[in-house]
C-alpha cells in the first residue's frame, strides 16, 4: 500500500497501559511500515512526575516502526491541546494522520484499515473523520464499514483538507445550532453530545473530540466506521484524566480485516437505527444501573486506598 499516514500516539503518565497501547499496535500488518510520532506531555503536578518518567523510558525504547520519534513536553498542556497541536503538525507535514491515545488495544488489521480509506476517500469532501471503534452493535445485520454522523475518538484518521474546518471556539459553534440541529447531532436525543458541548462552555470539560465532531456536524460531513469494531479501550478503570470506571463501551475486537467500504456518500440509515437503538438501551433498566453505580464508587474508593 502506497502513502501510508503517519501514526500519532498521545501517551501522559500509564505505563502500563501505554505499554499494551504499543504492543498491539506493533502487531499490526503494517506497523513496520509506518512513521510513529509519540507526543508525550508533561506532568501537572509532582506526583505525576514519576509516572510520566516510566512512560518515557517505554515510548523511548519502542520499536517495531519505520521510524519512531518521541516529542516530549516539559509542561503540561493537557490532552485537548496536545491531541490539536499534534495533529495539525502532522497534518502540515502529510496532510493525512492516524490518531491514537494510550488506552487503545488494536485489531491487526486496523492500520491497515485506516490507510485504505485514507486512500479511497482521500477526494470525498463530505467523508471527514475515519473511525476505528464501533458500539456493541449486532454486525451480521450490517455492511463491514458505513458512513454516519457522529466522529468517535478511540482511534481515528483525518485529512487536512478536513480538519481545516475544525472550530475549536465552542461560541462559535454553539450559536450555529437550532433545537433541530441540537437533536439531530445527539441522535434525536439518545446521546449526551449537546450536553457535552454545554460542560464545554462552562469549563467542565476539555473535550477537543466534542469540538471536532460539531466541526464536521456543521459542515454536514460524514465518518466512515466498522460494524464490528477495530479498537476497544481499556481506559475505563479509573486510571485516566477524562475516564471514569464502567463496562458500557466494552467490546470484541473485530480478528477480520475489513474488504468491503461503502460506494454511496450518504449516512447508513441501518446504521443509525442501530446505533439509536443501542444508545437508547446502553444503560440497561433501574437494577442494572443501581449495580453499575456501585460497582463504580467501590472500585473509586479502593484505587484510593
Amino acid at each position: 500500500m502506497q502513502n501510508l499516514a503517519p501514526i500519532a500516539l498521545f501517551v501522559y503518565n500509564r505505563p502500563q497501559h501505554t505499554e499494551r497501547t504499543l504492543k498491539f499496535l506493533q502487531q499490526n500488518e503494517l506497523a513496520a511500515e509506518s512513521h510513529l510520532y509519540i507526543f508525550s506531555d508533561g506532568a501537572k503536578t509532582i506526583r505525576d512526575e514519576e509516572n510520566v518518567a516510566a512512560v518515557r523510558k517505554i515510548v523511548n525504547k519502542t520499536k517495531g516502526f519505520k521510524s519512531v520519534k518521541v516529542i516530549e513536553r516539559k509542561d503540561n498542556a493537557g490532552l485537548a491541546n496536545s491531541v490539536i497541536a499534534g495533529v495539525t503538525q502532522l497534518i502540515e507535514e502529510y496532510d493525512q494522520v492516524i490518531v491514537f491515545e494510550d488506552d487503545l488495544v488494536t485489531s491487526p488489521h486496523t492500520l491497515h484499515y485506516f490507510n485504505e480509506a485514507l486512500n479511497r476517500y482521500s477526494e470525498e469532501e463530505k467523508v471527514m473523520h475515519i473511525g476505528a471503534y464501533m458500539y456493541p452493535l449486532r454486525a451480521e445485520e450490517l455492511p463491514q464499514s458505513f458512513f454516519y454522523r457522529a466522529a468517535t475518538s478511540w482511534g481515528w484518521a483525518t485529512w487536512g483538507r478536513a480538519w481545516k474546518n475544525f472550530e475549536p471556539n465552542i461560541d462559535v459553534l454553539l450559536k450555529q445550532f437550532d433545537k433541530k440541529k441540537k437533536a439531530a447531532f445527539s441522535i434525536d436525543n439518545k446521546m449526551n453530545f449537546w450536553k457535552q458541548m454545554q460542560e464545554f462552555k462552562k469549563g467542565k470539560n476539555n473535550s477537543w473530540a466534542i469540538r471536532w465532531y460539531a466541526s464536521i456536524f456543521l459542515k454536514e460531513g460524514l465518518t466512515l466506521n466498522p460494524s464490528q469494531s477495530l479498537v476497544n479501550n481499556i481506559g475505563h478503570d479509573g486510571t485516566g484524566v477524562h475516564s471514569g470506571i464502567n463496562d458500557i463501551y466494552n467490546v470484541i475486537i473485530n480478528p477480520k480485516p475489513i474488504v468491503e467500504f461503502p460506494t454511496v456518500i450518504a449516512e447508513d440509515t441501518v446504521a443509525y437505527k442501530a446505533i439509536k437503538a443501542f444508545l437508547t438501551k446502553r444503560k440497561g433498566n433501574m437494577v442494572t444501573r443501581v449495580r453499575r453505580f456501585v460497582k463504580e464508587k467501590l472500585a473509586q474508593y479502593f484505587s484510593k486506598k
